[in-house]
This record gives structure tokens, C-alpha cells and sequence, in this order.
């Protein structure tokens, strides 16, 4: 007679109270050493040259006892979700509503997305952060094939970005070429980069690869930089043409898009007409990702993420592989290059910074490396809650990097991990013992 089955194992004991006030404390206590010169003590230079400083032993207490109180919140909450292997006190009804929300959210997010200039059409500081958002989503999006696709960290995404920006402002200023026959070959040649990129570090893994990446950005914005008679150097490139709607400027003239339509021209229009540019290139960037992760080349990426070896012995060739990955990736940063010097009407070495390559890594990480909406949910957080609390000044870096900690402890794969080959087996398959030195497969 067989034994019944153990009951899984719930998680609805008690919290261990003595526990959780020792971690809060210990926070507590760390927090109190890290921000005791950070914010317990100001310095700053007198008008005589002198160190004068005050206190802000007030503001120092707060900061502590917000760290006390949310390591306390942490824990409970961890302790109410319960470890992995137990069954969570979560209602099934929540367990539904919460699954429904996450299939509703990227299709509510689009058209939100998409009615954007018309709910806040005479709001242009909204305007400009959502062109703003839709660039890095496009940015993290493209870096998103390179490090959550093939596993391959790169840190200099920010050279593609500039080379794509300096060919159309090169190409627009000294040829006379529009935005639209400039972006594809500023794709291209961002590619081609990406290819020479890609040939050196091909043998090369982990932090080996990434300071390689580092250095090319480096070294891109350094040729930029002192390369003055092609890219003028540190004054960068100005009077960079604006996009046309089929050869029609977007300018007050008579022969301006307004005046041909009837209508009023307003400055708006032109602003407009980039947030939905923006919006198309994001949108392309998504289909090609979700396509190419269908086809033998994303299965060959996500191959190459999980395992190298394994990659090699299944006679995927690793060469073209991590080269189609780095093209890829770079075409599109390429792509967000040219509008951004487009929009921008002005660009400069001083735009391509190795913090805009952090930054777009920090957006594909948080948002779950290969997760498509995650990216995006992870640029419209971190952009935007730079500018919600920019009032904040010296705190908002602060509060930038408490939020990334407590995202990091509570979904340490990102906002929506997803590591799942996009091809799989439904159902587990036996096969002949004779294949097999087990004996049943």
C-alpha cells in the first residue's frame, strides 16, 4: 500500500518577527554609514576659498528610517508571496485578474501610445517626453537582439547610435538628401560597424567581451571628436535638415504642408508628425525582433545565450551568428541615430556618452532581457521617473538607484523575465532505449 502524497507545503505561517527586525536593522545600519557624509553633512567651497559645511542630521534620519521601514515591508512581503516551492496565499481570482492585466497591457499601452498627440496635443513638454521614451524603447529594443537575444553583453551600443546620427547629418548637410533616403543608409552603415565590431570579439565571453565594447565607443567618440574637417569636432554638426511628409516641409510658407491642407500651421504639427516617426520606427524594430526570434537565425541566438559549446556541437555556426546579432542590433541604433539628429537639429560628441550606453543596458536588464514589453514598460519607468522626480535635485539620483535595488531584489530577472526558447516541445517525448545508455529516454 502506497503512502499518500505529502500536501505541498503552504506558505501562511507566521513571520518571523525577530528576523525581520534584525535585517531592517542591519539596513538600517548601512544606510546610516553610506548617508552619513551623502546627506548627513553638505561641504561646499566658501567665497574665500574656505570648507564651509552645515548638517541635515534631520533629513539623514529620514532617509534611515524610510531604509528601516522598507526592509521591513521587503521582508513581509516576501514571506507573504512565499518561497518558490510553495504554493502563494494569493486568491485565485487575484491570480486571474493579474494574468488578464499582462495580457492586456501591451495592446492598452499601443493605443494609449498611439492617442498620445491627441490627448495632449497642446502640451508640448509631454510631446517631447514621449518622443523622448520612444527613442530609448527603440534603443533598448535594438540592444535587447544583441544582449537578450545572443547573450552578448555590449557596452558601447552607444557608438551605433552616433554613427547613424553623423551619417545623416553628414549626408543631409553636404549632399542635400532627405531624411528618408538617409535613414536606410544610415542603418546600413551603423551595421557595417556592427560588423567590424563583431569580427574582433568573436572568440571573446563575459567581461572580456564587454570591456572590448566599451573601449569601440570610446574610440568612436573619440574619432568624432578629432575628426574636425569631417565632423567638426567638439562643435558637432548644426542646420540638420527636418524630416518632409512626401516632400512637403512642415513649414508656415505657402508651400508648407498647412497651407496646402487649409489649415492654421502650427509649430506643433512638425512635433507631432516626429512622435508618430518615432512611433513607426519602434514599431518595425518590434515585428523584425519578434519575426527574427521565429526564424533559424533567433532560434540560433537564443542557442548561442544558453550555451556556446552546446551551439558549436549542434553545427551552428557561431561566427555569422554573433556578426548577424551585432548588425542587427547596430542597424537598428542606427536607425535611432538619424532621428534623433533629425529631431534634435544639432548633435554633438557630447550626446554619445558611455551614460547613454549604461543607460540603455540598465533599461534592457530591468525590463528582462528578451522581454520585448519589458524593454519597453523599463524605458517609459526609468525616462519618465527621471523627469517626475527631477524637482527632487540632489535626491534624484537617490531615489533612482532605491528604486532599481528594490526592482533588482523583487524581480531579479527584470520587470517581465523571459528566457523561454521561442521554439519548444509541448509534451515531453520518449524515445527508443536503443538510442539511449539509460535505457528509456
Amino acid at each position: 500500500m502506497t503512502a499518500p502524497a505529502a500536501e505541498p507545503k503552504l506558505a501562511s505561517r507566521a513571520p518571523d518577527v525577530a528576523f525581520i527586525f534584525k535585517k531592517a536593522l542591519i539596513s538600517a545600519l548601512v544606510a546610516l554609514v553610506l548617508f552619513s557624509l551623502m546627506i548627513g553633512i553638505r561641504t561646499e567651497a566658501g567665497p574665500a576659498g574656505q570648507l564651509i559645511y552645515w548638517t541635515r542630521f534631520g533629513d539623514l534620519a529620514a532617509v534611515v528610517a524610510a531604509v528601516f521601514g522598507g526592509s521591513i515591508v521587503v521582508e513581509l512581503l516576501r514571506q507573504w508571496w512565499g518561497p518558490v516551492g510553495t504554493i502563494r496565499i494569493v486568491p485565485p481570482s487575484v491570480q486571474s485578474t493579474l494574468a488578464v492585466a499582462r495580457r492586456a497591457i501591451a495592446p492598452v499601452l499601443l493605443i494609449f501610445t498611439f492617442l498620445v498627440p491627441v490627448i495632449f496635443y497642446d502640451q508640448r513638454y509631454i510631446l517631447d517626453l514621449g518622443i523622448l521614451v520612444l527613442t530609448y524603447v527603440m534603443l533598448g529594443w535594438g540592444l535587447n537582439v544583441v544582449v537578450g537575444l545572443a547573450g552578448l553583453l555590449d557596452l558601447g551600443y552607444v557608438a551605433f547610435y552616433a554613427v547613424g546620427a553623423y551619417s545623416y547629418a553628414l549626408l543631409a548637410t553636404n549632399f542635400g538628401l532627405s531624411f528618408w533616403v538617409c535613414l536606410p543608409l544610415a542603418g546600413i552603415l551603423a551595421a557595417f560597424w556592427g560588423v567590424l565590431l563583431g569580427f574582433p570579439v568573436l572568440r571573446l565571453r563575459g567581461d572580456y567581451l564587454a570591456i572590448v565594447t566599451l573601449a569601440f565607443g570610446e574610440i568612436i567618440r573619440l574619432v568624432i571628436i578629432n575628426w574636425q574637417s569631417l565632423t567638426g569636432g567638439p562643435n558637432g554638426v548644426s542646420s540638420i535638415p527636418r524630416p518632409s511628409f512626401f516632400g512637403i516641409p512642415l513649414t508656415p510658407g505657402d508651400d508648407g504642408l498647412a497651407a496646402k491642407l487649409g489649415i492654421e500651421f502650427s509649430p506643433t504639427h512638425r512635433i507631432v508628425f516626429l512622435f508618430y516617426i518615432i512611433l513607426a520606427l519602434a514599431l518595425l524594430t518590434n515585428w523584425v525582433t519578434i519575426r527574427l526570434r521565429r526564424l533559424p537565425i533567433g532560434r540560433a541566438w537564443e542557442a548561442l545565450r544558453e550555451d556556446e559549446v552546446a551551439c558549436r556541437a549542434l553545427g551552428i555556426n557561431t561566427t555569422t551568428t554573433k556578426l548577424t546579432a551585432f548588425a542587427t542590433g547596430a542597424m537598428f541604433g542606427g536607425f535611432a541615430g538619424a532621428f534623433f539628429a533629425t529631431r534634435q537639429g544639432f548633435i554633438s560628441p557630447e550626446s554619445f556618452t558611455f551614460q547613454e550606453s549604461a543607460l540603455v543596458l540598465a533599461i534592457v536588464v530591468l525590463g528582462g532581457m528578451g522581454s520585448q514589453l519589458g524593454v519597453a514598460l523599463a524605458a517609459l519607468t526609468m525616462i519618465g521617473g527621471f523627469e517626475l522626480f527631477r524637482g527632487l535635485d540632489q535626491y534624484r539620483m537617490l531615489v533612482f538607484g532605491l528604486a532599481m535595488v528594490l526592482l533588482m531584489i523583487w524581480r531579479p530577472r527584470g520587470l517581465i523575465g523571459h528566457r523561454a526558447p521561442t521554439v519548444f516541445l509541448q509534451h515531453s517525448q520518449a524515445i527508443s532505449s536503443d538510442l539511449v545508455k539509460e535505457g528509456h529516454g
